[in-house]
């Protein structure tokens, strides 16, 4: 069956790179402006996976997307670390010293602000995403005005690039996660598990939970507070998990449910490493 892959972004994005790296130039890509409209789109059944941005290696982590995953009962079937690589693009047939502005996402724009510091003359402008300003490029034909955009939006939209790897920091990693509306038969074992607890309200119960997951040699490659809304000064956890013995994991979540607050399993996978 044809897979439904829903991304935010337009073709050129770096959700769309992930989406055909992982899924193929076969699988049918459906774009959204949010990413709550991607999380809606897998709920309602309309993807068939969807694709979110929930960490970079610089900025930190995304939130919001969190809670969508909460919110929207999603499962995180699989995980995707991609070097992120900014290009300087611009109509073919100009040289650098011919572009007077450039235009990207905030974020790309300050990840490449070495570079940009050595041509002080063009002026740099904010815009929606990366791919976006290579698209408008290419179809109002803008003379002078450059994207920082990755390398499949050039060749989509018909680019030249002026500068390759532009980015100040060359080890700039996004993970990305695949959700489903449930969990999917798995080939492998996994060995990566991200989870969600609510801890009781009690003196020392994270440190205790955290003691507990050591003792079972489980690794926590990642954990991030957010406030319970409904109850001040409380706070839920999204952890991921890594292990080398299933048994061990299922144990200690088996424990975590019954002794130290409300448990959701947000997904099972295998780890892939940045």
């Amino acid at each position: 069956m044809k897979q439904m892959i829903a991304i935010q972004g337009i073709p050129g994005s770096f959700h769309h790179q992930v989406a055909i790296q992982e899924y193929g130039r076969e699988a049918e890509i459906l774009t959204f402006s949010t990413f709550e409209e991607v999380a809606k789109a897998v709920f309602n059944e309309e993807a068939t996976v969807g694709v979110m941005a929930i960490e970079n290696s610089i900025a930190g982590a995304i939130l919001p997307n969190y809670d969508l995953i909460d919110r929207y009962g999603l499962k995180i079937i699989g995980e995707y670390y991609l070097s992120i690589s900014h290009q300087f693009m611009v109509l073919p047939g100009q040289k650098i010293e011919d572009i007077h502005e450039v235009r990207s996402h905030p974020m790309a724009l300050l990840q490449c602000k070495a570079f940009l510091n050595h041509y002080p003359q063009i002026k740099r402008i904010d815009d929606i995403d990366t791919a976006t300003v290579a698209k408008r490029i290419s179809e109002q034909k803008l003379k002078g005005v450059a994207a920082i955009a990755s390398e499949i939006a050039a060749e989509i939209y018909n680019l030249e690039i002026l500068v390759s790897d532009i980015q100040s920091v060359k080890s700039n990693f996004t993970r990305f996660i695949f959700l489903g509306k449930t969990a999917q038969p798995k080939d492998q074992t996994p060995n990566k598990a991200s989870i969600k607890i609510t801890i009781q309200n009690k003196a020392g119960s994270l440190a205790r939970l955290l003691t507990h997951f050591s003792n079972l040699h489980l690794d926590l490659s990642k954990i991030q507070s957010i406030p319970v809304i409904e109850k001040p000064w409380e706070y839920a956890f999204f952890i991921d998990l890594v292990f080398d013995n299933y048994h061990d994991y299922h144990e200690a979540m088996r424990v975590a449910k019954a002794e130290f607050g409300e448990l959701k399993i947000l997904g099972e996978y295998h780890n892939r490493k940045a």
